[in-house]
């Protein structure tokens, strides 16, 4: 893994609905907390190490949710070998043919350890990551847009299998420098996956990437029109590619923050209804001093 610079950051994603529809869950392992105000204020004062800011974000979605997790740990709980990251007390493993996660961590605002471990088993991988910015600042590797993935969970118990994806994103800077919002969604469709990737930067054109990933390879597509979708409850704007005359809607949020929701929506591409996790991020919202002061509340720190 290439060393993560100073101020910047990287991040391993995976999302995943379960067969039964019923459950979902998002994992993301962060070296450089790109949300972290903790990192924020750290860059401001000069001390932008990346190392020192790093999180693994577990939260667990379904009839009863089991909660949202994210504690930032220091440099001392990293530990970094070519095949495993491991933050505190949770971990993440890359055996050359599937990712397995083991997590223990502390729900917030109520505490409550959650304990259990992911298994994500890609289809089919793809080679090359992508740039979200004309200077090739921020880059996007969609390493295994269709997966099988397997939960089980120990505290408390339970376990489900589902289809999922699995990402990382880094780059030099932080995402409040160089864009002002963006909107993603992953969609599987049959035998492979389609992701849309609409960026605002702060300079240049908006950047759009359309891709569909397949077993025998990815290829560009062509865009369908936005659609507006329905703002999030902190009223962010929320909006996806979909045929002009369908009706997107917003079947489930999953996360609604001052910032950025995520939801699952569905949509309809090509007169076919689908069902996609979709992700509305406004980084104005997030670089604001009252957003700032609440975060902390969401992310606590440990020193140790």
């Amino acid at each position: 893994m290439s060393e993560v610079p100073t101020d910047g950051y990287r991040w391993w994603y995976v999302d995943a609905v379960s067969d039964d529809g019923n459950h979902g869950l998002t994992v993301i392992a962060f070296i450089g907390s790109v949300f972290s105000p903790y990192y924020a204020w750290a860059r401001r004062r000069g001390h932008g190490d990346p190392y020192n800011h790093c999180a693994l974000n577990v939260a667990l979605y379904g009839r009863k949710p089991t909660g949202w997790m994210m504690t930032e740990r220091g440099r001392q709980s990293l530990q970094l070998r070519e095949d495993r990251l491991t933050i505190g007390p949770s971990s993440l493993y890359w055996n050359g043919s599937e990712l397995t996660i083991e997590f223990d961590e502390i729900t917030v605002p109520i505490p409550k350890r959650v304990r259990g471990s992911l298994t994500v088993k890609p289809e089919f991988m793809t080679p090359v990551p992508y740039a979200l910015d004309e200077t090739g600042r921020h880059l996007w590797w969609p390493i295994a847009p269709r997966s099988a993935v397997t939960l089980e969970l120990d505290n408390p118990e339970g376990n489900w299998t589902g289809q999922g994806y699995l990402d990382s994103n880094w780059g030099e800077a932080p995402l409040e420098t160089d864009f002002i919002r963006w909107n993603w969604s992953r969609t599987h469709t049959d035998g492979g996956a389609t992701v849309f990737y609409d960026l605002s930067p702060r300079s240049g054109a908006e950047n759009r990437l359309a891709l569909a990933f397949g077993p025998s390879g990815t290829h560009a597509i062509e865009a369908p029109p936005r659609v507006k979708l329905a703002r999030s409850k902190w009223g962010i704007p929320r909006e996806t590619r979909a045929d002009a005359e369908s009706r997107p809607v917003v079947q489930q949020s999953l996360e609604d923050a001052p910032f950025y929701a995520r939801s699952l929506i569905g949509f309809d591409i090509n007169g076919v209804r689908l069902q996609s996790i979709h992700e509305s991020l406004n980084l104005d919202r997030f670089a604001s001093p009252f957003v700032q002061w609440m975060l902390p509340f969401r992310m606590p720190r440990r020193s140790a």
